[in-house]
């Protein structure tokens, strides 16, 4: 069976270390962003435009930054009236809703968020959730096993993996949030930060925010994980009006969840496109303007 060419869409933080992986895996890779060719891996062929795409290649992956942006582009490809492409494996964050209309559009849709970071892209630990029908995951598997060495399939229909992928980045933005502000009250105690994290990872706190955000990002002062406190914000808030939109059958419990929207929305008025992990500076009140921002334009994965 002959290997699909993959067209990529988005070649932010994120994308451009999957289009890498894919193009490392062997697979003819086709890609574009909106930002311009500078972006493409190497061994990828860039692509002018989301119509070349389509005529290029046989599945897309996209990683954007939302799921208005999504929708455009899959609304580009299905435009394409020689267009080749079938089927599309979205890696974006872009909620239920969104993942549901899109899988309506005209192409096979396989519904595949991912966490971990560029550094779990890179280093093919990320973890890729993907939920669709069985024959359009057959179809896609080769691709996504080509993004990377862990996933798991978490559902038969698109916007179920969203789902989880909402919940674990609530997860992740409250375990930060509460820890930046635990550390803020240790250290005015007195206390060594990089004391506490060491004993708090080793006790019941621990958390991803003290197994690696806080020892790589916060207390090497790099704050250079790759993710912006916008998209993060973005992401707790989708997660909010998914769990409204569930209120009519389930009755969702939301109450920590509009406590860590407030935090998140604040931090990101207040230092918009900041790494994500920049949190504790600006709870605990020593925030500075950030060397450099993360770009959140329509190529930035969400």
């Amino acid at each position: 069976m002959t290997a699909p060419v993959v067209g990529f869409v988005g070649l932010g933080n994120m994308g451009g270390a999957l289009a890498a992986n894919l193009v490392r895996a062997g697979f003819e890779v086709v890609a574009y962003d909106a930002a311009g060719p500078e972006r493409t891996p190497l061994g990828a062929r860039w692509a002018p435009g989301p119509a070349d795409v389509a005529r290029g290649a046989d599945l897309a992956v996209l990683s954007l930054p939302d799921g208005t942006v999504c929708e455009e582009v899959v609304r580009d490809l299905v435009g394409v009236r020689d267009r080749r492409v079938t089927h599309v494996v979205d890696t974006s964050t872009v909620g239920v809703a969104a993942a549901r209309r899109l899988a309506s559009m005209g192409l096979a849709y396989v519904d595949a968020p991912v966490s971990g970071g560029a550094a779990g892209a890179r280093g093919r630990t990320l973890m890729v959730m993907y939920a669709g029908t069985d024959e359009h995951c057959a179809q896609v598997e080769p691709v996504l096993a080509g993004l990377s060495d862990r996933r798991r399939r978490v559902g038969d229909r698109p916007g179920q993996a969203q789902a989880l992928k909402l919940a674990n980045n609530f997860l992740s933005a409250t375990a930060l949030a509460a820890t930046s502000e635990a550390v803020a009250f240790g250290t005015a105690a007195g206390l060594d930060p990089a004391v506490m994290v060491e004993v708090l990872d080793a006790s019941s706190g621990r958390s991803g925010a003290t197994a690696d955000k806080f020892p790589d990002e916060v207390l090497t002062g790099r704050y250079a994980s790759g993710f912006s406190n916008t998209l993060m914000a973005k992401d707790v808030r989708l997660y909010l009006r998914e769990a409204a939109g569930l209120g009519g059958a389930v009755a969702v419990a939301v109450a920590v969840a509009g406590v860590t929207e407030a935090v998140w929305g604040a931090f990101a008025a207040a230092e918009p496109g900041a790494d994500f992990t920049r949190i504790y500076p600006f709870t605990a009140g020593t925030a500075e303007s950030p060397s450099s921002t993360d770009s959140t334009s329509r190529t930035t994965s969400g």
